[in-house]
Protein backbone atom coordinates (compact mmCIF):
# COMPACT_ATOMS: atom_id res chain seq x y z
CA UNK A 1 0.00 0.00 0.00
CA UNK A 2 1.33 3.42 -0.87
CA UNK A 3 -0.04 6.70 0.48
CA UNK A 4 1.26 9.99 -1.47
CA UNK A 5 1.44 12.89 0.54
CA UNK A 6 0.94 15.84 -2.00
CA UNK A 7 2.03 19.81 -1.54
CA UNK A 8 1.40 21.99 -4.31
CA UNK A 9 4.11 24.99 -2.83
CA UNK A 10 3.92 28.78 -4.31
CA UNK A 11 7.56 28.65 -5.05
CA UNK A 12 9.93 25.97 -5.30
CA UNK A 13 12.36 27.50 -2.75
CA UNK A 14 9.05 27.14 -0.43
CA UNK A 15 8.81 23.58 1.97
CA UNK A 16 5.35 22.44 3.13
CA UNK A 17 5.49 21.56 6.67
CA UNK A 18 2.21 19.85 7.15
CA UNK A 19 3.45 16.86 4.79
CA UNK A 20 6.50 16.52 6.40
CA UNK A 21 4.83 16.46 9.31
CA UNK A 22 2.20 14.08 9.02
CA UNK A 23 4.76 11.42 7.47
CA UNK A 24 7.39 11.39 10.22
CA UNK A 25 4.75 11.12 12.71
CA UNK A 26 2.79 8.09 11.54
CA UNK A 27 6.20 6.38 10.17
CA UNK A 28 7.74 6.70 13.82
CA UNK A 29 4.61 5.10 15.17
CA UNK A 30 4.41 2.10 13.04
CA UNK A 31 7.96 1.97 13.66
CA UNK A 32 8.10 2.27 17.58
CA UNK A 33 4.96 -0.47 17.32
CA UNK A 34 7.21 -3.15 15.34
CA UNK A 35 3.82 -2.74 12.60
CA UNK A 36 4.52 -2.84 8.85
CA UNK A 37 3.80 0.49 7.97
CA UNK A 38 2.33 1.43 4.63
CA UNK A 39 4.78 3.14 2.23
CA UNK A 40 4.47 7.01 2.46
CA UNK A 41 5.73 9.31 -0.15
CA UNK A 42 5.89 12.86 -0.28
CA UNK A 43 5.51 15.26 -3.76
CA UNK A 44 5.91 18.58 -3.78
CA UNK A 45 4.73 20.67 -6.90
CA UNK A 46 4.36 24.46 -7.42
CA UNK A 47 1.08 26.44 -8.80
CA UNK A 48 3.48 27.47 -11.72
CA UNK A 49 3.70 24.39 -13.14
CA UNK A 50 1.79 23.05 -15.39
CA UNK A 51 -1.43 20.51 -13.94
CA UNK A 52 -0.38 18.33 -16.47
CA UNK A 53 2.43 17.71 -15.75
CA UNK A 54 2.27 16.98 -11.82
CA UNK A 55 -0.83 15.02 -12.60
CA UNK A 56 1.38 12.82 -14.71
CA UNK A 57 4.13 12.91 -12.03
CA UNK A 58 1.58 11.12 -9.35
CA UNK A 59 0.54 8.81 -12.08
CA UNK A 60 3.45 7.51 -12.38
CA UNK A 61 4.15 7.61 -8.93
CA UNK A 62 1.62 4.97 -8.77
CA UNK A 63 -0.08 5.74 -5.61
CA UNK A 64 -2.61 3.82 -3.80
CA UNK A 65 -4.06 6.58 -1.87
CA UNK A 66 -3.52 10.25 -2.74
CA UNK A 67 -3.60 13.35 -0.02
CA UNK A 68 -3.37 16.72 -1.10
CA UNK A 69 -2.18 19.49 1.60
CA UNK A 70 -4.91 22.86 0.23
CA UNK A 71 -4.59 25.88 1.12
CA UNK A 72 -6.01 29.18 -0.81
CA UNK A 73 -3.16 29.63 -3.10
CA UNK A 74 -3.36 26.28 -4.44
CA UNK A 75 -7.01 24.83 -4.17
CA UNK A 76 -8.23 26.28 -7.53
CA UNK A 77 -5.36 23.69 -9.18
CA UNK A 78 -5.83 21.02 -6.56
CA UNK A 79 -9.63 20.58 -7.27
CA UNK A 80 -8.72 20.60 -11.74
CA UNK A 81 -5.98 17.78 -10.21
CA UNK A 82 -8.67 15.85 -8.23
CA UNK A 83 -10.95 15.59 -11.00
CA UNK A 84 -8.36 14.58 -13.56
CA UNK A 85 -6.65 12.07 -11.25
CA UNK A 86 -10.11 10.40 -10.50
CA UNK A 87 -10.13 10.28 -14.34
CA UNK A 88 -7.17 7.91 -14.93
CA UNK A 89 -6.75 7.02 -11.29
CA UNK A 90 -10.35 5.32 -10.77
CA UNK A 91 -9.10 2.55 -7.90
CA UNK A 92 -7.15 5.29 -5.97
CA UNK A 93 -8.44 7.21 -2.71
CA UNK A 94 -8.34 10.92 -2.79
CA UNK A 95 -8.12 12.57 0.40
CA UNK A 96 -8.03 16.56 1.38
CA UNK A 97 -6.58 18.32 4.33
CA UNK A 98 -5.11 21.50 5.29
CA UNK A 99 -6.70 25.22 6.30
CA UNK A 100 -8.98 26.04 3.23
CA UNK A 101 -11.20 22.56 3.67
CA UNK A 102 -11.27 22.27 7.36
CA UNK A 103 -14.03 24.84 7.40
CA UNK A 104 -17.22 24.34 5.33
CA UNK A 105 -16.04 20.74 4.73
CA UNK A 106 -19.08 18.99 3.32
CA UNK A 107 -19.49 21.44 0.95
CA UNK A 108 -16.06 21.38 -0.37
CA UNK A 109 -16.58 16.80 -0.69
CA UNK A 110 -19.69 17.36 -2.30
CA UNK A 111 -18.38 19.97 -4.67
CA UNK A 112 -14.92 18.30 -5.35
CA UNK A 113 -14.84 15.49 -7.81
CA UNK A 114 -13.85 12.09 -7.00
CA UNK A 115 -12.54 12.96 -3.63
CA UNK A 116 -12.97 10.60 -0.71
CA UNK A 117 -12.84 12.19 2.38
CA UNK A 118 -11.60 15.68 4.25
CA UNK A 119 -9.42 15.69 6.93
CA UNK A 120 -10.37 18.62 9.90
CA UNK A 121 -7.92 20.86 11.48
CA UNK A 122 -5.01 19.41 12.96
CA UNK A 123 -3.35 16.33 11.23
CA UNK A 124 -0.80 13.75 12.48
CA UNK A 125 -3.06 11.70 14.54
CA UNK A 126 -6.04 11.32 11.75
CA UNK A 127 -3.87 10.87 9.40
CA UNK A 128 -2.12 8.12 11.09
CA UNK A 129 -5.50 6.38 11.92
CA UNK A 130 -6.07 6.26 8.69
CA UNK A 131 -2.82 4.86 7.27
CA UNK A 132 -3.78 2.33 10.13
CA UNK A 133 -6.74 1.44 8.11
CA UNK A 134 -5.06 1.48 4.87
CA UNK A 135 -1.99 -0.50 6.12
CA UNK A 136 -4.43 -3.01 7.21
CA UNK A 137 -6.61 -3.63 4.42
CA UNK A 138 -5.74 -5.70 1.08
CA UNK A 139 -7.16 -2.72 -0.67
CA UNK A 140 -8.83 0.50 -0.83
CA UNK A 141 -12.86 -1.01 -1.04
CA UNK A 142 -11.92 -3.00 2.00
CA UNK A 143 -11.92 -0.13 4.46
CA UNK A 144 -15.94 0.38 5.64
CA UNK A 145 -17.85 3.29 6.47
CA UNK A 146 -18.23 1.49 10.15
CA UNK A 147 -14.00 1.79 10.25
CA UNK A 148 -13.90 5.53 8.95
CA UNK A 149 -16.60 6.22 11.12
CA UNK A 150 -14.03 5.51 14.31
CA UNK A 151 -11.44 7.85 13.15
CA UNK A 152 -11.28 11.54 14.63
CA UNK A 153 -11.64 14.90 12.53
CA UNK A 154 -12.49 13.54 9.12
CA UNK A 155 -15.90 13.97 6.55
CA UNK A 156 -16.02 11.26 4.24
CA UNK A 157 -18.03 9.95 1.92
CA UNK A 158 -20.18 6.97 2.83
CA UNK A 159 -20.70 3.41 -0.38
CA UNK A 160 -23.63 2.87 0.99
CA UNK A 161 -24.96 1.51 -2.05
CA UNK A 162 -27.47 3.83 -3.67
CA UNK A 163 -26.56 6.95 -1.24
CA UNK A 164 -24.61 8.67 -3.76
CA UNK A 165 -21.61 11.12 -1.67
CA UNK A 166 -23.49 11.45 1.85
CA UNK A 167 -21.52 13.05 3.81
CA UNK A 168 -20.28 11.56 7.39
CA UNK A 169 -18.90 13.70 9.80
CA UNK A 170 -16.79 12.42 12.79
CA UNK A 171 -16.01 14.04 16.03
CA UNK A 172 -13.20 16.47 16.17
CA UNK A 173 -9.40 14.77 16.68
CA UNK A 174 -8.38 16.55 20.46
CA UNK A 175 -5.11 18.60 19.96
CA UNK A 176 -1.87 17.62 19.77
CA UNK A 177 0.82 17.92 22.38
CA UNK A 178 3.42 19.42 20.27
CA UNK A 179 6.63 18.15 22.15
CA UNK A 180 4.85 14.48 20.49
CA UNK A 181 5.19 15.64 17.01
CA UNK A 182 9.10 13.89 15.68
CA UNK A 183 11.20 16.72 14.02
CA UNK A 184 10.79 16.84 10.47
CA UNK A 185 13.53 17.76 8.32
CA UNK A 186 16.65 15.06 7.32
CA UNK A 187 20.22 16.38 6.43
CA UNK A 188 19.63 15.92 2.50
CA UNK A 189 16.57 18.50 3.21
CA UNK A 190 18.42 20.97 5.15
CA UNK A 191 21.42 20.65 1.98
CA UNK A 192 18.72 21.55 -0.67
CA UNK A 193 18.96 26.05 0.25
CA UNK A 194 15.41 25.86 0.36
CA UNK A 195 13.42 28.08 3.18
CA UNK A 196 13.26 25.90 6.17
CA UNK A 197 9.53 25.82 7.95
CA UNK A 198 10.01 25.36 11.93
CA UNK A 199 7.42 25.49 14.20
CA UNK A 200 8.17 25.80 18.27
CA UNK A 201 4.62 26.82 19.13
CA UNK A 202 0.80 26.17 17.84
CA UNK A 203 -1.98 28.28 18.27
CA UNK A 204 -2.07 32.11 19.42
CA UNK A 205 -2.91 33.96 22.16
CA UNK A 206 -4.53 36.93 20.04
CA UNK A 207 -8.24 36.84 18.35
CA UNK A 208 -7.91 38.73 15.50
CA UNK A 209 -11.48 38.11 13.51
CA UNK A 210 -9.31 37.84 10.32
CA UNK A 211 -7.20 35.16 11.64
CA UNK A 212 -7.57 32.04 11.55
CA UNK A 213 -5.42 31.43 14.54
CA UNK A 214 -8.89 32.95 16.35
CA UNK A 215 -10.12 29.11 16.13
CA UNK A 216 -7.79 27.70 18.21
CA UNK A 217 -8.15 28.50 21.75
CA UNK A 218 -5.12 27.36 22.87
CA UNK A 219 -1.08 28.20 22.75
CA UNK A 220 0.94 25.18 23.17
CA UNK A 221 4.90 25.31 23.39
CA UNK A 222 7.54 22.92 21.94
CA UNK A 223 10.33 22.26 24.92
CA UNK A 224 12.53 24.54 24.94
CA UNK A 225 15.70 22.24 25.12
CA UNK A 226 13.86 20.27 21.99
CA UNK A 227 13.88 24.02 19.78
CA UNK A 228 17.28 24.42 20.78
CA UNK A 229 18.83 21.23 19.86
CA UNK A 230 16.80 20.99 16.14
CA UNK A 231 18.03 24.78 15.84
CA UNK A 232 21.31 23.63 16.11
CA UNK A 233 20.95 21.05 13.60
CA UNK A 234 19.98 24.02 10.86
CA UNK A 235 22.67 25.81 12.26
CA UNK A 236 25.60 23.23 12.07
CA UNK A 237 24.20 22.29 8.24
CA UNK A 238 24.26 26.03 7.06
CA UNK A 239 20.82 26.25 6.30
CA UNK A 240 20.02 29.36 4.71
CA UNK A 241 16.95 30.82 6.15
CA UNK A 242 14.51 29.07 8.77
CA UNK A 243 11.23 30.78 9.01
CA UNK A 244 9.79 30.05 12.51
CA UNK A 245 5.38 29.83 11.37
CA UNK A 246 4.87 30.35 15.07
CA UNK A 247 1.66 33.15 14.74
CA UNK A 248 2.91 35.37 17.63
CA UNK A 249 6.72 34.26 18.79
CA UNK A 250 7.18 36.68 21.52
CA UNK A 251 3.71 36.15 22.87
CA UNK A 252 5.98 34.39 25.91
CA UNK A 253 8.15 37.11 26.59
CA UNK A 254 10.97 35.21 28.83
CA UNK A 255 10.67 32.08 26.06
CA UNK A 256 11.45 34.18 23.32
CA UNK A 257 14.38 35.57 25.21
CA UNK A 258 15.94 32.72 25.51
CA UNK A 259 15.33 30.97 21.95
CA UNK A 260 17.04 34.52 20.58
CA UNK A 261 20.08 34.40 23.54
CA UNK A 262 20.26 30.35 22.06
CA UNK A 263 20.97 32.03 18.70
CA UNK A 264 22.78 34.61 19.35
CA UNK A 265 25.46 32.92 21.33
CA UNK A 266 25.45 30.06 18.26
CA UNK A 267 25.54 32.04 14.99
CA UNK A 268 26.83 30.47 12.00
CA UNK A 269 27.89 33.60 10.53
CA UNK A 270 25.25 32.51 7.81
CA UNK A 271 21.47 31.50 8.95
CA UNK A 272 18.94 34.05 8.48
CA UNK A 273 15.96 33.22 11.21
CA UNK A 274 12.45 35.07 10.36
CA UNK A 275 9.95 35.82 13.54
CA UNK A 276 6.55 36.82 13.19
CA UNK A 277 6.19 39.01 16.16
CA UNK A 278 4.17 41.97 18.12
CA UNK A 279 6.52 44.70 18.57
CA UNK A 280 4.31 45.82 21.49
CA UNK A 281 5.28 42.83 23.22
CA UNK A 282 9.23 43.24 22.72
CA UNK A 283 11.10 44.20 26.27
CA UNK A 284 14.11 45.82 26.96
CA UNK A 285 16.04 42.54 27.69
CA UNK A 286 15.22 41.20 24.50
CA UNK A 287 16.21 44.62 22.91
CA UNK A 288 19.43 44.17 24.33
CA UNK A 289 20.43 40.84 22.99
CA UNK A 290 19.01 41.19 19.66
CA UNK A 291 21.34 44.67 19.81
CA UNK A 292 23.90 41.79 19.89
CA UNK A 293 22.93 40.09 16.33
CA UNK A 294 24.89 39.82 13.58
CA UNK A 295 23.51 41.89 10.84
CA UNK A 296 21.10 39.85 8.82
CA UNK A 297 21.22 37.15 11.34
CA UNK A 298 17.34 38.15 12.55
CA UNK A 299 14.39 39.48 10.59
CA UNK A 300 10.95 40.16 11.67
CA UNK A 301 7.68 40.86 10.42
CA UNK A 302 5.04 43.10 12.09
CA UNK A 303 1.30 42.84 11.54
CA UNK A 304 0.51 46.24 12.54
CA UNK A 305 -2.52 46.13 9.85
CA UNK A 306 -4.30 49.80 10.77
CA UNK A 307 -3.38 52.61 13.26
CA UNK A 308 -7.21 53.72 13.76
CA UNK A 309 -8.17 52.35 17.00
CA UNK A 310 -11.92 51.77 15.76
CA UNK A 311 -10.49 49.20 13.16
CA UNK A 312 -8.35 47.51 15.64
CA UNK A 313 -11.21 47.46 17.94
CA UNK A 314 -13.86 45.60 15.17
CA UNK A 315 -10.95 43.05 14.51
CA UNK A 316 -10.15 42.04 17.99
CA UNK A 317 -6.90 43.18 17.80
CA UNK A 318 -5.46 45.07 21.04
CA UNK A 319 -2.52 46.80 19.86
CA UNK A 320 0.05 49.87 21.39
CA UNK A 321 0.48 51.51 18.26
CA UNK A 322 2.67 54.23 20.45
CA UNK A 323 4.51 51.34 21.78
CA UNK A 324 5.12 50.09 18.29
CA UNK A 325 6.72 52.86 17.23
CA UNK A 326 8.94 53.00 19.99
CA UNK A 327 10.09 49.26 19.75
CA UNK A 328 10.25 49.35 15.71
CA UNK A 329 12.96 52.51 16.16
CA UNK A 330 14.62 50.99 18.81
CA UNK A 331 15.28 47.92 16.75
CA UNK A 332 16.48 50.27 13.78
CA UNK A 333 18.79 51.77 15.98
CA UNK A 334 20.61 48.57 16.16
CA UNK A 335 20.99 49.13 12.32
CA UNK A 336 21.13 44.89 12.12
CA UNK A 337 17.68 43.58 11.55
CA UNK A 338 15.63 43.59 8.49
CA UNK A 339 12.08 44.76 9.52
CA UNK A 340 8.75 43.99 7.63
CA UNK A 341 5.71 46.04 8.39
CA UNK A 342 2.23 44.70 7.29
CA UNK A 343 -0.97 46.30 6.55
CA UNK A 344 -4.23 45.64 5.60
CA UNK A 345 -6.56 47.50 3.42
CA UNK A 346 -10.38 46.76 3.34
CA UNK A 347 -10.79 46.66 7.84
CA UNK A 348 -14.16 47.43 9.01
CA UNK A 349 -14.19 51.38 9.92
CA UNK A 350 -10.91 51.93 7.56
CA UNK A 351 -12.15 54.50 4.68
CA UNK A 352 -9.36 55.60 1.78
CA UNK A 353 -8.82 58.54 3.94
CA UNK A 354 -7.88 56.31 7.00
CA UNK A 355 -5.80 54.10 5.40
CA UNK A 356 -3.53 56.82 4.42
CA UNK A 357 -3.25 57.86 7.62
CA UNK A 358 -2.23 54.38 8.71
CA UNK A 359 0.02 53.97 5.63
CA UNK A 360 1.46 57.78 6.56
CA UNK A 361 2.02 56.50 10.30
CA UNK A 362 3.47 52.66 9.52
CA UNK A 363 5.86 54.25 6.40
CA UNK A 364 7.75 56.44 8.90
CA UNK A 365 8.39 54.10 11.01
CA UNK A 366 10.81 53.24 8.11
CA UNK A 367 11.06 49.42 7.57
CA UNK A 368 13.00 47.63 4.80
CA UNK A 369 9.59 46.41 3.48
CA UNK A 370 6.29 47.83 3.65
CA UNK A 371 3.74 44.98 3.02
CA UNK A 372 0.48 46.78 1.60
CA UNK A 373 -2.01 43.47 2.25
CA UNK A 374 -5.97 43.14 1.16
CA UNK A 375 -8.51 41.31 3.74
CA UNK A 376 -8.72 37.75 2.67
CA UNK A 377 -12.58 37.21 3.83
CA UNK A 378 -11.50 33.54 5.15
CA UNK A 379 -13.92 30.35 5.90
CA UNK A 380 -14.22 29.85 9.54
CA UNK A 381 -13.06 33.24 10.41
CA UNK A 382 -15.20 35.53 12.93
CA UNK A 383 -14.45 38.04 10.21
CA UNK A 384 -16.13 35.70 7.63
CA UNK A 385 -19.34 35.80 10.07
CA UNK A 386 -19.34 39.21 10.59
CA UNK A 387 -18.99 40.22 6.30
CA UNK A 388 -22.63 41.28 5.86
CA UNK A 389 -22.58 43.28 9.02
CA UNK A 390 -19.87 45.12 7.72
CA UNK A 391 -20.89 45.75 3.83
CA UNK A 392 -18.09 43.65 2.76
CA UNK A 393 -18.45 42.13 -0.46
CA UNK A 394 -15.48 39.64 -1.56
CA UNK A 395 -14.29 37.65 -4.43
CA UNK A 396 -16.17 34.08 -4.53
CA UNK A 397 -13.20 31.88 -4.86
CA UNK A 398 -9.84 32.24 -3.23
CA UNK A 399 -8.07 33.66 -1.76
CA UNK A 400 -11.64 35.27 -1.39
CA UNK A 401 -10.30 39.18 -1.53
CA UNK A 402 -12.33 42.17 -0.19
CA UNK A 403 -13.82 43.85 -3.28
CA UNK A 404 -15.52 46.39 -1.43
CA UNK A 405 -17.08 47.17 2.59
CA UNK A 406 -19.32 49.56 3.56
CA UNK A 407 -16.19 52.03 4.07
CA UNK A 408 -13.83 51.50 1.16
CA UNK A 409 -15.40 51.03 -2.58
CA UNK A 410 -13.94 48.31 -5.07
CA UNK A 411 -12.77 51.69 -6.80
CA UNK A 412 -10.54 52.94 -4.16
CA UNK A 413 -9.28 49.21 -3.67
CA UNK A 414 -8.12 49.18 -7.26
CA UNK A 415 -6.25 52.78 -6.65
CA UNK A 416 -4.89 50.84 -3.56
CA UNK A 417 -3.70 48.05 -5.75
CA UNK A 418 -2.06 50.68 -7.77
CA UNK A 419 -0.25 51.93 -4.64
CA UNK A 420 0.82 48.59 -4.07
CA UNK A 421 2.41 48.28 -7.26
CA UNK A 422 4.68 51.19 -6.55
CA UNK A 423 5.64 50.41 -3.06
CA UNK A 424 6.68 46.80 -4.44
CA UNK A 425 8.53 48.66 -7.14
CA UNK A 426 9.80 51.89 -5.46
CA UNK A 427 10.23 51.43 -1.80
CA UNK A 428 10.22 47.46 -0.97
CA UNK A 429 13.05 46.89 -3.63
CA UNK A 430 15.37 48.67 -1.38
CA UNK A 431 17.16 50.39 -4.94
CA UNK A 432 15.66 54.19 -4.22
CA UNK A 433 16.54 54.61 -0.71
CA UNK A 434 17.95 58.16 -1.00
CA UNK A 435 15.85 59.62 -3.82
CA UNK A 436 12.53 58.83 -2.21
CA UNK A 437 13.22 59.81 1.12
CA UNK A 438 13.94 63.15 -0.68
CA UNK A 439 10.73 63.05 -2.71
CA UNK A 440 8.66 62.11 0.79
CA UNK A 441 10.44 64.84 2.48
CA UNK A 442 8.95 67.13 -0.40
CA UNK A 443 5.77 66.13 -0.79
CA UNK A 444 5.30 65.48 3.38
CA UNK A 445 2.84 62.76 2.82
CA UNK A 446 4.22 59.20 1.53
CA UNK A 447 0.91 57.56 0.68
CA UNK A 448 0.05 60.53 -1.47
CA UNK A 449 3.30 60.35 -3.13
CA UNK A 450 2.79 57.20 -3.93
CA UNK A 451 -1.04 57.80 -4.83
CA UNK A 452 0.45 60.74 -7.30
CA UNK A 453 2.70 58.14 -8.53
CA UNK A 454 0.91 54.96 -9.17
CA UNK A 455 -1.80 58.04 -11.09
CA UNK A 456 1.57 59.19 -13.36
CA UNK A 457 1.79 55.52 -14.11
CA UNK A 458 -1.32 54.83 -15.21
CA UNK A 459 -1.41 57.98 -17.44
CA UNK A 460 1.97 57.56 -19.04
CA UNK A 461 3.36 54.22 -18.92
CA UNK A 462 2.15 51.38 -21.03
CA UNK A 463 -0.62 49.03 -19.07
CA UNK A 464 1.20 45.18 -18.38
CA UNK A 465 4.48 46.25 -19.14
CA UNK A 466 7.11 44.59 -16.85
CA UNK A 467 9.76 47.11 -16.37
CA UNK A 468 13.77 46.76 -16.25
CA UNK A 469 15.15 48.38 -13.24
CA UNK A 470 16.84 50.81 -15.64
CA UNK A 471 14.38 51.79 -17.16
CA UNK A 472 12.26 52.42 -13.28
CA UNK A 473 15.06 55.01 -12.27
CA UNK A 474 14.90 57.06 -15.87
CA UNK A 475 10.90 57.19 -15.18
CA UNK A 476 11.15 58.09 -11.26
CA UNK A 477 13.34 60.92 -12.75
CA UNK A 478 10.18 62.26 -15.19
CA UNK A 479 7.93 61.73 -12.57
CA UNK A 480 9.91 63.73 -10.27
CA UNK A 481 10.77 66.56 -12.73
CA UNK A 482 7.39 68.00 -13.46
CA UNK A 483 6.78 68.13 -9.59
CA UNK A 484 9.96 70.08 -8.18
CA UNK A 485 11.59 73.29 -8.31
CA UNK A 486 15.10 73.58 -10.72
CA UNK A 487 16.92 73.23 -7.84
CA UNK A 488 15.63 70.33 -5.81
CA UNK A 489 15.26 68.47 -9.65
CA UNK A 490 18.88 68.77 -9.63
CA UNK A 491 19.38 67.35 -6.03
CA UNK A 492 17.06 64.93 -6.64
CA UNK A 493 18.92 63.51 -9.90
CA UNK A 494 22.16 63.62 -7.61
CA UNK A 495 20.35 60.99 -5.48
CA UNK A 496 19.27 58.90 -7.96
CA UNK A 497 22.67 58.63 -9.54
CA UNK A 498 23.69 57.42 -6.04
CA UNK A 499 20.68 54.92 -5.76
CA UNK A 500 21.58 53.83 -9.20
CA UNK A 501 25.15 53.15 -8.30
CA UNK A 502 24.96 51.51 -5.12
CA UNK A 503 23.71 48.49 -6.27
CA UNK A 504 25.27 48.02 -9.40
CA UNK A 505 28.91 48.32 -10.72
CA UNK A 506 27.82 49.63 -14.39
CA UNK A 507 30.46 50.91 -16.58
CA UNK A 508 27.98 52.05 -19.30
CA UNK A 509 26.40 55.25 -18.06
CA UNK A 510 22.75 55.85 -19.06
CA UNK A 511 22.16 58.83 -20.55
CA UNK A 512 18.95 59.96 -18.61
CA UNK A 513 21.73 60.48 -15.42
CA UNK A 514 23.82 62.64 -17.71
CA UNK A 515 27.38 62.63 -18.40
CA UNK A 516 30.00 61.10 -15.82
CA UNK A 517 31.47 64.00 -14.25
CA UNK A 518 34.40 62.35 -13.05
CA UNK A 519 37.36 64.08 -15.32
CA UNK A 520 39.73 61.44 -17.15
CA UNK A 521 42.40 63.04 -15.51
CA UNK A 522 41.12 62.54 -11.78
CA UNK A 523 40.03 59.05 -12.41
CA UNK A 524 43.41 58.13 -13.86
CA UNK A 525 45.70 59.40 -11.10
CA UNK A 526 43.23 58.38 -8.79
CA UNK A 527 43.61 54.62 -9.56
CA UNK A 528 47.42 54.99 -10.19
CA UNK A 529 48.08 56.29 -6.54
CA UNK A 530 45.70 53.62 -5.20
CA UNK A 531 47.65 51.29 -7.24
CA UNK A 532 50.62 51.92 -5.25
CA UNK A 533 49.51 52.97 -2.09
CA UNK A 534 46.09 51.49 -0.92
CA UNK A 535 44.80 54.02 0.45
CA UNK A 536 40.99 53.34 0.29
CA UNK A 537 41.34 49.64 -1.45
CA UNK A 538 42.90 46.82 0.23
CA UNK A 539 42.86 43.28 0.37
CA UNK A 540 41.18 40.21 -1.38
CA UNK A 541 41.04 41.13 -4.77
CA UNK A 542 42.54 44.70 -4.16
CA UNK A 543 46.01 43.44 -3.63
CA UNK A 544 46.76 44.13 -7.17
CA UNK A 545 49.26 46.94 -8.88
CA UNK A 546 46.99 46.96 -11.57
CA UNK A 547 44.92 50.55 -11.86
CA UNK A 548 42.68 49.02 -14.62
CA UNK A 549 41.73 46.47 -11.93
CA UNK A 550 41.03 48.74 -9.23
CA UNK A 551 38.71 50.71 -11.84
CA UNK A 552 37.07 47.93 -12.96
CA UNK A 553 36.22 46.46 -9.50
CA UNK A 554 34.68 50.28 -8.24
CA UNK A 555 32.78 53.34 -9.35
CA UNK A 556 33.75 56.87 -8.87
CA UNK A 557 31.44 59.97 -8.64
CA UNK A 558 31.59 63.37 -8.32
CA UNK A 559 29.12 65.27 -6.69
CA UNK A 560 29.98 69.22 -7.20
CA UNK A 561 33.60 69.25 -6.20
CA UNK A 562 33.61 66.38 -3.90
CA UNK A 563 34.43 62.85 -5.41
CA UNK A 564 33.21 59.45 -3.58
CA UNK A 565 34.46 55.81 -4.16
CA UNK A 566 31.63 52.87 -4.63
CA UNK A 567 33.40 49.79 -3.10
CA UNK A 568 31.31 46.73 -4.50
CA UNK A 569 33.87 44.22 -2.33
CA UNK A 570 32.57 45.92 1.21
CA UNK A 571 28.53 45.83 0.91
CA UNK A 572 26.39 46.40 4.22
CA UNK A 573 24.95 43.28 4.73
CA UNK A 574 21.58 44.25 5.43
CA UNK A 575 21.10 46.42 1.84
CA UNK A 576 23.70 44.83 0.06
CA UNK A 577 24.23 48.53 -0.67
CA UNK A 578 28.29 49.31 -1.77
CA UNK A 579 30.21 51.44 1.06
CA UNK A 580 30.63 54.71 -0.14
CA UNK A 581 33.89 56.64 0.87
CA UNK A 582 34.42 60.59 -0.14
CA UNK A 583 37.96 60.38 -1.54
CA UNK A 584 40.54 62.91 -2.24
CA UNK A 585 44.06 62.92 -4.23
Amino acid sequence: MKILLVAVNARYIHTNPAVRSLAAYAERSFRESGRTAPQIEIAEYTINQRAADILADIYQRRPDVIMFSCYIWNVRMIRELTADVASVMPDADIWLGGPEVSFEAEQMLAETAGVRGIMIGEGEETFLQRAELYAAAGKNDDITDEQLSAVKGIVFCSTEPGAGCRAVTTPPAPLMRIDDLPFTYDGAEKSQHRIIYYESSRGCPFRCAYCLSSVDKSVRFRALDTVKAELKTFLDDGVPQVKFVDRTFNCDSERALEIWRFLRDNDNGTTNFHFEIGADLLTEKQLEVLRDMRPGQVQFEIGVQSVNSRTLAAIDRPADIERIRENVAAVKAGGNIHIHLDLIAGLPYEDYDSFADSFDDVYRMEPEQLQLGFLKVLKGTPMRRRAAEYGMKYAAEPPYEVLETSWMSYGELIKLRRIEEMVEIYHNSGQFTASLAFLCGRSGSPFRLFEGLAAWYGETQPAMVSFSREKRYEILLEFAKDRLKPGDAETFREKLIFDFYMRDNRKTRPAFLGDDRVGKDFAKAFYSREAAEHRYLAGGRYDTEDPRLLRRLTHLERRGERYYLFDYEKRDPMSGNAKVTEVFL
